[in-house]
């Protein structure tokens, strides 16, 4: 998917006047046909003990949410309650379908599953295993080149960027004119976001736990109208770093 910014005729009140003349600003709208993504990462999962990988479901290290991971879900469901979404998709990992839990029951909305919205795969690294990595040389060649199959086994970005936009064209041919929430993982949330503006690959790595970010989805089009919104986690900014996968 290629990325676009202002659009000509996406916007309410274009050319609209006003007594004496005057036009006000435009704001914006979808336009016709479009679908409004929320990509939400999901809650803080649990710690890692060496001495004990995650579970794996799809080769991908399945860890359950924290109980800080459980807070932020209710605070993701307070915030989002009152919103209009016509569908809630999560992926095959367990934080993500807890992380929509809340939301879900109060919509009364059963998720659906998307595998291709699943974190990237981290090859030899998966289980949590990169969490104990952070002295690794190879972890610091990932950041630097901005490239996870550094990793031995790891999925090519390439191959993810594939993936994942498969994921969210389906849900975009699924929904036109209507906001869904997406319930994914951090990696998808940058790479997602990457491909829409065109970014170096690593950009938008490292959202918020519980965050949410914004899309609008319109044939092979991606606008981001919002990255990283906390405003439902934290009173004012928050610029406290939060773990990237």
């Amino acid at each position: 998917m290629t990325t676009t910014g202002w659009e000509p005729g996406a916007e309410e009140g274009d050319g609209r006047e006003e007594s004496g003349g005057k036009v006000r600003q435009a704001r914006y709208s979808p336009p016709p046909g479009a679908t409004e993504v929320l990509l939400v990462r999901h809650g803080e999962s649990q710690p890692f003990d060496p001495r004990e990988p995650f579970p794996l479901t799809d080769g991908h290290g399945d860890p359950p949410l924290d109980p800080r991971g459980h807070d932020q879900a209710r605070r993701l469901a307070e915030r989002l309650a009152h919103q209009r979404i016509a569908a809630i998709y999560v992926t095959s990992l367990c934080r993500t379908v807890e992380t929509a839990a809340p939301l879900a029951a109060r919509l009364g909305i059963e998720p659906v599953v998307e595998r291709d919205l699943r974190e990237v795969y981290l090859g030899e690294w998966e289980g949590g295993l990169m969490r104990a990595r952070k002295d690794d040389p190879v972890f610091a060649r990932v950041w630097e080149d901005e490239r996870w199959d550094h990793i031995p086994g790891a999925e090519p970005n390439e191959a993810f960027s594939t993936r994942v936009g498969a994921g969210l064209a389906r849900i975009a041919a699924a929904h036109p004119d209507e906001r869904v929430a997406a319930v994914t993982h951090g990696g998808v949330i940058g790479q997602l976001l990457a491909d829409a503006t065109g970014s170096r690959p690593f950009a938008f790595v490292g959202a918020d736990n519980a965050s949410i970010s914004h899309v609008v989805v319109t044939g092979d089009r991606v606008t981001l109208r919002r990255f990283n919104d906390t405003t439902h986690l934290e009173e004012g900014l928050s610029v406290v770093p939060e773990p990237p996968i």
